[in-house]
């Protein structure tokens, strides 16, 4: 039997004599019966003919060696470097020197060492509660043996936890201050060990009622905050639609409205066209009517001046005084000339 740790290398003993009558050339072999009963007997290595074949088992490539250089000598041994778990089985190693036959059977464990181990306590360490010290490794083989010690203080572990020194979990109960202290927590199996370390320091309740008043007022504020930030987004987005319909109710194709001077103006130019365009015979009729028909609305009341009473003129009187029909541009909606 031959334990061994992951990672390590194995020594498997094979060690043999010949008889005088061992003529024959020498063979050796080893092979491997894994721990997996389903799978056949494998060859590992190989010596015949005076060479060494190590090709024909690929989990082992690489990794198995004959510890002499002189397999002569009587000394059939090998190395199995870097161990994995697969490597468990039975190995067996064959010596032929014909007519001379030899064998023998060694039982191969690869075990894993304690590593990762993490030490914590599981509860609240406040004195007057119950709570759990755990020491706990990542991995390694079982058994796994456990023992608990204190580093400080007295260095004396309390006596309710003497029961569990050597368990993974220590249960306290109705804590008290005298608990405090640093306590370490050693894993051991057949091939290694591992620790850690804890600092328990057991201190008064908490305020948990103004903890937890201090965490509703905080949800309040960030309740109010939240529906602050909403109703000026909200706000904000109606100023915009407002803004945009307003914008949209302005018709740009629509002209602005006539002031009631350039109305009258247009009013009066346009009569004065006709004016100009008429014949003198027909001039005094129109002078008579038209400037009646100019709507008072559209005026801009100009200040008053004293008026003289009209002076009736014949039309062929106008002639001879020299007279000219004159024609008065009119002017559009806007006040443009036409």
């Amino acid at each position: 039997m031959v334990e061994k740790a992951k990672g390590e290398t194995a020594y498997l003993p094979c060690k043999f004599s010949l008889g005088p009558g061992d003529q024959g050339p020498l063979d050796i072999e080893w092979l491997l019966s894994p721990a997996d009963n389903q799978k056949v007997d494998q060859v590992i290595i190989l010596y015949s003919g005076d060479k060494i074949y190590d090709n024909y088992y690929p989990d082992l490539k690489g990794r198995v060696h004959f510890t002499s250089n002189d397999l002569k000598s009587g000394d059939a041994s090998i190395n199995v470097t870097n161990l994995q778990l697969s490597d468990i089985g039975t190995y067996q190693c064959k010596v032929k020197k014909a007519p001379g036959v030899g064998n023998k059977k060694i039982q191969l464990t690869v075990l894993v060492k304690p590593s990762g181990t993490r030490c914590y306590i599981d509860g609240s360490e406040e004195i007057g509660n119950d709570f759990k010290i755990k020491c706990e490794p990542k991995e390694g083989s079982l058994p796994l043996r456990y023992e608990w010690q204190k580093l400080s203080n007295t260095q004396k572990m309390p006596v309710s936890w003497l029961a569990e020194m050597t368990s993974p979990v220590i249960s306290v109960k109705n804590a008290t201050t005298e608990y405090s202290g640093t306590y370490s927590c050693t894993v051991q199996n057949r091939v290694g060990l591992d620790q850690c370390v804890l600092s328990l320091d057991v201190v008064p309740p908490s305020n948990k009622a103004g903890t937890i008043a201090g965490a509703i007022i905080g949800i309040l504020l960030a309740v109010v905050l939240i529906g602050l930030l909403v109703f000026c987004c909200r706000k904000k987005r109606r100023e915009e639609k407002y803004e945009k319909e307003v914008h949209h109710d302005i018709r740009e194709d629509v002209p602005p409205p006539k002031s009631r001077t350039s109305t009258a103006r247009s009013y009066i130019g346009s009569n004065h066209s006709s004016l100009g365009s008429m014949s003198p015979s027909n001039m005094e009729a129109y002078s008579k009517t038209q400037y009646n028909q100019v709507p008072s609305e559209d005026f801009e009341r100009a200040p008053q001046s004293p008026t003289l009473p009209p002076t009736k003129v014949a039309a062929p009187n106008l002639s001879r005084m020299g007279a000219v029909p004159v024609m008065i541009p009119a002017q559009s909606k806007d006040g443009s000339i036409v």
